[in-house]
This record gives structure tokens, sequence and C-alpha cells, in this order.
């Protein structure tokens, strides 16, 4: 049998095994926030562990858990060298956003439907990205079979699962590389199954507080009415997003910088002149933008918007800066792999493309590692409600990524 006919068989075979092994993943809650994801990984572990693969286990030191706005993290590693050559890693997160209202099905049930396309199966982290620790897993495992039938391979597969996506990634990739605990020659992070990611945007948050001084609503003039203040900044922001629509990113999957206002707070009473308001604004940056000009223009907006009362006080803090990801030359051959045999697989061309929202890969890009975005899932993080209620994964999705994911790294790791 030939490699790619070695892997096909494996995972059909396997298949069912890979499906229980995600649905036990999907019914341990990991929501972020809170960020209480060490039982996750513990529970990871046992199940990677079951598969026989050697898993360490690197618990992220509180303080560095605690600044991520978190509770606690694992992260975990898994390495299997096949030879000398270069190392390839596979990067999945197993933290999600909480569940929410909406839900036809228990989020934490696993529950596996019959649909147009095979079984589909319910869960928060179904598909983001629950499902790529079994993609990897078995990518993994399908190599070490096809070894073991006289396939040669050079070179090293590392899974690293990481839990602090949802929080910006800080203490996940990028500490196992800080820590030198990984260095990858290149790397495959969590996707959907019909597009080869190779860029996407960057993300600033930014927390604006409005102070002025609260007074008894029956003298309002005596105090200095903060909402009044936040309002005229939340004015200038909003007539400011109307212009982004006029920038336009050339590449595909990206259209335009978006800003959202998604949190805000203050007030004391009904009764009382509001003494403060906070509010917190998701400015997304395109490929083509400096993060650096974007930050600086939007603080600019907010202080003369609020030079109409110099009585107010408004501070902008900074909560994160999540760079975009540029495409690079040295993605090409990673892109390339992986679009040869997704063609074979799926009988379709996967495009190589962007997506409006911002990952881990940034991590590892702004490390010089090249990286890609591909695993399991349909075309659109709307097909499988991500970050929604219902959110789902077509099993064979799941299946077919392992099998273009396992081909994809054996292209990477043959040898000459």
């Amino acid at each position: 049998m030939t490699l790619p006919e070695v892997v096909a068989a494996f995972v059909d075979r396997e298949f069912p095994r890979q499906t229980r092994f995600l649905a036990e993943l999907v019914k341990v809650p990991s929501d972020n926030p809170p960020g209480d994801c060490a039982p996750h990984a513990k529970r990871a572990r046992h199940l990677l562990e079951q598969l026989e693969l050697a898993v360490e286990a690197h618990d992220v030191p509180h303080a560095l858990v605690d600044a991520a706005g978190m509770k606690s993290a694992t992260n975990l590693i898994i390495r299997h060298r096949f030879g000398d050559g270069p190392i390839i890693a596979l990067n999945a997160h197993g933290d999600v956003v909480p569940p929410g209202l909406g839900w036809r099905r228990d989020p934490y049930g696993a529950t596996i439907e019959e649909g147009p396309h095979g079984g589909v199966m319910y869960g928060r982290g179904v598909a983001v990205s629950k499902s790529d620790f079994a993609t990897y897993a078995w990518a993994l495992l399908a190599l070490k079979a096809a070894v073991a039938q006289g396939a040669k391979l050079a070179g090293t597969l590392e899974l690293h699962f990481t839990y602090d996506e949802e929080a910006g990634g800080i203490i996940g990739p990028k500490w196992l590389l800080d820590q030198g605990l990984v260095r990858p020659d290149a790397a495959i992070a969590a996707g959907f199954s019909y597009a080869v990611v190779t860029a996407h945007n960057g993300c600033l948050h930014l927390e604006v507080t409005v102070t002025g001084k609260q007074a008894h609503a029956a003298m309002p003039a005596a105090g200095l009415d903060a909402l009044e203040a936040a309002n005229a900044i939340l004015s200038a922001l909003y007539a400011h997003r109307t212009t982004l629509t006029r920038i336009r990113s050339a590449t595909a999957g990206i259209i335009s910088p978006t800003l959202n206002v998604g949190l805000i707070k203050g007030g004391i009473n009904t009764n009382v002149v509001p003494d403060q308001v906070a509010f917190r604004i998701d400015r997304r940056v395109i490929p083509e933008e400096d993060p650096a000009e974007v930050e600086a223009e939007l603080r600019t907006l907010i202080a003369n918007a609020a030079k109409r009362d110099p009585q107010i006080k408004v501070e902008v803090r900074r909560l994160l800066l999540a760079e975009p990801l540029a495409p690079r030359p040295a993605t090409q051959r990673i892109a390339a792999a992986i679009q040869r045999h997704a063609k074979e697989v799926l009988r379709v061309e996967v495009p190589v493309a962007g997506v409006p929202l911002y990952t881990d890969a940034r991590h590892y890009a702004a490390a010089g590692i090249p990286i890609v975005l591909y695993g399991a899932g349909p075309r659109s993080l709307g097909e499988a409600n991500a970050h929604n209620a219902n959110e789902n994964l077509r099993l064979n999705d799941l299946r077919a990524a392992t099998k273009i994911v396992a081909m994809a790294v054996a292209d990477l790791l043959m040898k000459e």
C-alpha cells in the first residue's frame, strides 16, 4: 500500500474512536472566561496517554495566569521523532467562549445527529478548536502507522495543545516559545477544511474610563455627568466607524477594518448623576494597517471628543494588541502541500485566504516560524456556529481534515 492508502485506511478504521475522543473533550467545560482550564488539560492528557502518546504537561505560573485574567492553564506538548530533520508543529486551543443563550442541545453533551452531510456533533468548542485536538492526534497516529508499514519520514512532529487563545495566547503558544520549550521550523494551527488561511486581522482592545462627579439627580448641575461625556466620545467613535468601510484589504477573505463597543458599565443608581462610565472598544486591524498608527488615531479621536468638558477625566488603557498575520513566502510550501492533498480527499479546490478574526498563529509568525491555519470544519465560522449557540462540526470534515493534515505533514517530513 502507498502512504496515502495507509493513512486513509487507518483514519477510516479509527474514526469511531476518534469521534469518541472528541466527544470526551467537548463534555469537559473549559470556558474562558473564567479560564479555569487546567481540569480540561488533565482530561485531555489522560485521553492522549490512552493513545500511547507521551504527553508533557507544563503548568503556567499562577502570576502569569492571573495577569491574563484566567484561573489556571496547563499547556500540553507531544513530540514524536521520526529521525533527523525539521520540526513541524500542530497547534490547537482547548479553551472556549462561554456557551451563552439559545442552545437547542446541551452545550457539553457532544450530541450527534444525522444531517445531509452525515453525522454532526454539537457542543461548545466542537469546532473551535477541540476538533483539532482530534485532527492532529490522529494525524500523528496515522503517520506512526505508516512508518510501521515501511514509510520513510524524517524530523519530528509536535502537537501543541494550549489553553488561552480566547485571552490572547500570551500564556499559551507565546509562553511555550518564550520559555524555549518549543521551536518548530514550521507550523499548522487550528482552522477549517475548505481554505488554507495564511493571513488574519489583528485586534486592538481599549478600555476607556470616563470619570466625573456624582450628585443628586434633583440637582444635576452640582455634578459632572460621566455618561454625558462618554456619550460624546461614543458618538465620535461611531462616526469614525462609518469611515472604516472605505479602507479595503487586498487579502482575500478580509474586507475592511471594523470597530465595535462591546461592553459598557457605570453609574450608581437611577437617582444619582453618574460619576464614572467605562466601556471597551474592539478595533480589528487588517494586515495592511500599522497597529501602532491605529491605536494612536483612536487615542487622538477620544481625546478630542473629551475636550468639550475639561473637568471630566478620561483614561484610555490598552487591554490587548494582537498583531495581524500577513501572508509570507515561507508559508507557500505548507499551503501547497495542504492544497494538493485537500483536492485529492475533498475533490474540490481549496483556496488560500485570510480571515477577519485573530488567532494564536501570530505568535509563531512573530517568532519567525512559517505558519498556516488548517483543520476540521466547514467553509466558514457561520456554518459552524462558532462562538454562537449550537456550535457544530460535520464529522466527515474531521475525517477528511485528518487525512489531509497527515499527508501534508508527511510531505514536509519526507526523506529525500
